[in-house]
């Protein structure tokens, strides 16, 4: 049986809670538009594989925004402090040594010196999201990238709003039947709306969603369970509710994330044996809470 992917990291677009400081120039901080954090991240019930999983990692993350340049992106080192559940497997014990996933966006109104604006969208952008888990072999490995457009949104609220669109290009994927092919799209949504000042700093909401749509994965892995029910799916849906207290240099965070036939898993599908049935349990809630020190 493939090993769960430990794709626990991609909770958290906590960048938006250090977008208070991203204005900023302030010298306690290396740099004045490369904000950057070290979060101590812990997990229950993430749906990603086929069993749900714990985990208690450390987690490298950066956000910048200047000029033509959008970036987010975060590195994990799976089961870290050699917390887990029994499925679950990280550097220490012959699982992922190092989980990343980064999304830069190029800004194609600044690039080319032209204003693409028009009614609520501010900017339109050249997006990307890479994923690379490294993994202990083959089978604990991803390589994949999402390319295509993006946009600002003006929502006359105060609150922040984008939207991507992207074309899916597969390489590795725990030896997954649609590796090294176009396989599929992504749109994700992302939103920010700081709520209150509350014990000294700052708490926001923070809000974002993949829906990835369009994969051949579900019909060309002929993978079925004794009812004839297909093992892998077309489509997965990965939707994040952040609560973030952010002060200077500390943040705390509570994420809630549901998760519908997460990476791609059929919810419900068996995957055991008539004598030990293992049911696929994919869709439903994981939960998290971060601890991260912003320099």
């Amino acid at each position: 049986m493939k090993k769960i992917a430990l794709a626990a990291g991609v909770l958290f677009a906590a960048s938006y809670s250090a977008s208070s400081m991203a204005d900023s120039k302030d010298s306690q901080y290396v740099s004045d538009w490369w904000h950057q954090s070290v979060n101590v991240v812990g997990s229950y019930h993430t749906r990603f594989g086929p069993q749900l999983n714990n985990d208690v990692y450390l987690e490298y993350e950066a956000f910048a925004k200047k000029d033509w340049f959008d970036f987010y992106g975060y590195v994990d080192v799976p089961k870290f402090f050699g917390v887990g559940n029994t499925p679950d497997r990280g550097i220490w014990d012959k699982g992922s040594p190092m989980f990343m996933e980064i999304e830069p966006r190029f800004s194609i109104d600044k690039l080319t010196g032209t204003d693409l604006s028009f009614g609520p969208f501010k900017e339109w952008y050249f997006a990307n999201n890479y994923i690379y888990d490294l993994g202990h072999n083959a089978d604990g490995r991803q390589n994949t990238w999402y390319m295509g457009l993006g946009t600002d949104i003006d929502t006359g609220l105060p609150m922040s709003l984008s939207m991507n669109i992207y074309a899916k290009y597969q390489w590795e994927n725990y030896q997954a039947a649609n590796e090294n092919s176009w396989d599929g799209y992504r749109f994700k949504v992302k939103y920010f709306v700081p709520l209150t000042q509350v014990w000294g700093g700052n708490l926001s909401y923070i809000g974002f969603t993949n829906f990835d749509f369009g994969s051949d994965l579900g019909k060309d892995s002929h993978w079925v369970d004794g009812t004839g029910k297909q093992v892998r799916t077309g489509n997965s849906i990965a939707s994040s509710h952040i609560l973030a207290l952010n002060y200077d240099h500390w943040h705390y965070s509570f994420v809630a994330r549901y998760f519908h036939n997460g990476g791609q898993w059929q919810d419900g599908a068996d995957i055991g044996t008539p004598q030990d049935p293992m049911k696929i349990k994919s869709t439903g809630w994981g939960y998290y809470l971060v601890v991260g020190y912003n320099f």
